[in-house]
């Protein structure tokens, strides 16, 4: 029997709602188009990034071929971008801002821009960043080459002329070579950054910085600043509080030889609440490689002198299975001896704050703890031959049970590490080392963590 137009649509209305949510999605997914750019515009594409950052819909594809583009490329729209066939396009930033711009910061408050995808650039020579993330989430940076930027760094006072008003804290760095800024549920991942002032950095200027994850990259010879950092800035609009850069993970990075420019000028990882009412709190630094820097492999300070209003939060942080060796002492207020794996120092209580399952070698000092009130967790970690395994320098305890001290006897044996300092407890101790081995390296031949 043939039906008569509009029997299904009122003999079943649910198919036709099936059918129609159907259609959409494929006319949604046919929508999404792919732009390409070569520096010539054959074939129908165009000669620059921007052109066709310009021309994108939302969720199009842009194909960057082989070629140097001399741009800042500003995106405020859902888009990929990414180097045509690993063909590894160069962005030459020179005299301009940034090589990239993911710009939310126009967007409606508290929206930004979301879903962009950044791949298989060399991005090089930037007064500021190479590639800089401001209000936005789920920002994917993979396999990208950022170097040589920061380059209006006047290091002779700390300056950086020029920055964005809303960059508050960027004096001695630029911003480094990759930075995201108020920016959320987001992936930084094999990339390689070096000789930029600083690696990667994560901060707070224009809102909380969150759930993103730093993992697999190779950040070596930053020569000014921390490889991979975590700092909690004023905001750029005055208020009292932070907003915060919490539940981030650094996983399984390489971060070596960086901040050796200037004595004390950076770790391996940072995380710094510097002031009243900053808050660095709550990040996983795990399974990476920390060595050779110019301050200690990871470094969480708080400078800000009591009274404090409002409070700091510098607690919950965990540092877990890493490996660590040759860093150097830190300076200033929280000079440590050194070379220094991990040094904590705080004018403020430190709470929740765990040191688990890290391998330490070629360190005078292993773990550095200074703090006036609070505690530290210090667990299943193999310390140094013949060096201190634990120096206390403030009042907090340190709860260090079950760590192997290089020998089956104990803190202070022969051959074994020692405690430095009071409030220590450290016994029962392992008899054998937790870890076997280090498990982790870095091919740097093709960017990937093993």
């Amino acid at each position: 029997m043939l039906h008569q137009p509009g029997t299904i649509s009122r003999r079943f209305p649910f198919i036709s709602g099936i059918f129609l949510l159907f259609l959409c999605g494929t006319l949604g997914t046919a929508m999404a188009a792919t732009l390409c750019v070569n520096p010539r515009a054959r074939s129908g594409c165009m000669a620059t990034i921007g052109a066709a950052v310009a021309a994108a819909s939302p969720g199009d594809t842009i194909q960057v071929a082989r070629g140097v583009y001399t741009e800042d490329v500003r995106i405020t729209k859902s888009l990929s971008l990414v180097g045509q066939d690993h063909q590894q396009p160069v962005i030459d930033a020179t005299g301009l801002p940034n090589g990239i711009l993911v710009d939310g910061s126009s967007a409606a408050p508290n929206v930004g821009v979301a879903n962009v995808l950044i791949s298989g650039f060399t991005i090089q020579n930037a007064n500021f960043e190479g590639i800089l993330v401001q209000n936005a989430s789920d920002v994917t940076i993979v396999g990208n080459h950022v170097h040589d930027n920061n380059q209006s760094l006047d290091i002779a006072d700390h300056s950086c002329p020029g920055i964005p008003t809303f960059e508050t804290n960027e004096g001695d760095d630029c911003g480094e070579g990759i930075h995201l800024i108020a920016t959320s549920h987001s992936s930084v991942v094999r990339n390689e950054s070096a000789y930029n002032s600083g690696g990667i950095l994560l901060s707070d200027e224009t809102g909380p910085t969150r759930g993103n994850l730093i993992s697999g990259n190779n950040v070596h010879d930053n020569p000014y600043d921390c490889g991979i950092t975590m700092a909690s800035h004023a905001p750029a609009i005055p208020s009292p509080v932070s907003f915060g850069v919490v539940h981030n993970t650094i996983a399984h990075n390489v971060s070596e030889h960086n901040g050796y420019q200037v004595p004390g000028a950076g770790a391996g990882v940072g995380i710094f609440a510097p002031g009243p009412g900053a808050t660095a709190a709550r990040n996983v630094v795990i399974d990476n490689e920390l060595s050779n820097n110019g301050m200690p492999g990871v470094a969480l300070h708080n400078h800000a002198a009591p009274p404090m209003a409002p409070p700091v939060d510098l607690n919950g942080n965990v540092i877990v299975g890493n490996h660590f060796s040759g860093n150097a002492a830190d300076t200033a207020d929280a000079a440590t001896p050194g070379p220094t794996g991990i040094n904590i120092y705080s004018v403020a209580p430190i709470h929740g704050t765990v040191i688990s399952q890290n391998v330490f070698d070629n360190e005078a000092v292993d773990v550095a703890f200074k703090a006036p009130t609070g505690s530290l967790s210090v667990h299943f970690n193999d310390f140094g031959t013949n060096k201190i395994g634990i120096d206390n320098l403030g009042a907090a305890p340190v709860n260090a049970v079950d760590n192997w001290w290089n020998c089956p006897a104990g803190p202070g044996a022969n051959h074994c590490a020692t405690v430095v300092g009071s409030g220590v407890a450290s016994s029962p101790w392992l008899t054998a080392p937790f870890n076997s081995g280090y498990r982790g390296s870095f091919d740097r031949g093709d960017n990937q963590y093993r």
